[in-house]
């Protein structure tokens, strides 16, 4: 018996140590990536000045006299992100709710399969779709010359977050305990309004954390955007073509050197804070929404 439970002791022991290693793993992974950032993209931005670097409306890196200024892509990813959440984020939602709690067990089946079909989908093939089905569609429906706009990108984003969204909100769904459910059409609520009077503010850590998941994919996909937003670099409208923060070190960096290899590095680090400034606002409102609750 001494030897028994010894031998669990030193199991559980190299256990603890397994998932210490991993998880101090990931935070140096993150702290190498971060500091690779800072050292390779700070020095463009004191070459080039911070305030025409983030605010200049001018990318022209190739030039005889190259003007390095990022308001435009940083707008592009902003609207193209925002564009993309609006879209897909209720859709997303309604579609795990009913996966969740409305659909029969063989629809529910098919459903969960296809949303697993959507999340192993490659970015290149959504752009390729895109291209062939969505850019000759605006073409055709708004009577433009060029479909390859911000709009065909925000159409692509919003199905590519849909796998996020939909199979954690559904996880998230699913663990809301069958009591609560219960007590509310005791009390007589009808069923539509208890998945959304009481699963779903139930769930809504877990619908926060699909949300960041969505926004994530969003602002961070180069491939797929690439293909169907035209890669120029205007400001951004909805019909023009236009360019995204990675889209732009993914075109150049291939040929990239000098001050311009540096400035596509500096992009990199702004991409990289910005992302970080989206998961920190998100979290900080579901912490406050959770404080609210207590109250």
């Amino acid at each position: 018996m001494k030897g028994t439970k010894s031998n669990q002791r030193m199991l559980e022991k190299a256990v603890h140590l397994v998932f210490l290693i991993l998880g101090l793993t990931a935070v140096a992974s993150v702290l190498v990536i971060t500091v690779y950032l800072f050292i390779s993209g700070v020095p463009a931005i004191g070459k080039i000045g911070i305030i025409d670097f983030l605010f200049g409306k001018t990318w022209t890196s190739t030039s005889a006299e190259p003007q390095y200024g990022i308001l435009p892509f940083i707008l592009t990813s902003v609207y193209g992100t925002a564009g993309a959440v609006i879209i897909g984020v209720p859709v997303g939602f309604l579609c795990a709710v009913y996966i969740a709690k409305v659909a029969p067990s063989g629809i529910k089946s098919v459903m969960s399969s296809v949303v697993g079909l959507l999340a192993g989908i490659p970015s290149v093939v959504y752009g390729l779709i895109g291209m062939l089905v969505i850019v000759p569609a605006i073409m055709k429906v708004f009577n433009i010359p060029d479909g390859a706009s911000l709009l065909a990108a925000i159409l692509v984003l919003s199905v590519m977050i849909l796998p996020s969204v939909i199979k954690v909100s559904v996880t998230a769904l699913e663990a809301v305990p069958k009591e609560y459910e219960d007590a509310s059409l005791a009390l007589g609520a009808t069923k539509i309004e208890t998945y959304f009077k009481v699963s779903v503010p139930a769930a809504k850590s877990g619908i926060a954390a699909s949300i960041v998941l969505g926004v994530g994919r969003a602002i961070g996909e180069a491939m797929a955007v690439m293909m169907v937003a035209g890669n120029v670099a205007n400001m951004p409208s909805l019909f023009q073509s236009v360019r995204f923060l990675t889209t732009a070190v993914a075109s150049e960096m291939s040929y990239s050197s000098g001050l311009q290899r540096e400035a596509l590095f500096s992009i990199a680090l702004v991409l990289f804070l910005f992302i970080m400034l989206i998961n920190a606002i998100l979290n900080a409102l579901m912490k406050r929404g959770g404080n609210e609750d207590e109250k």
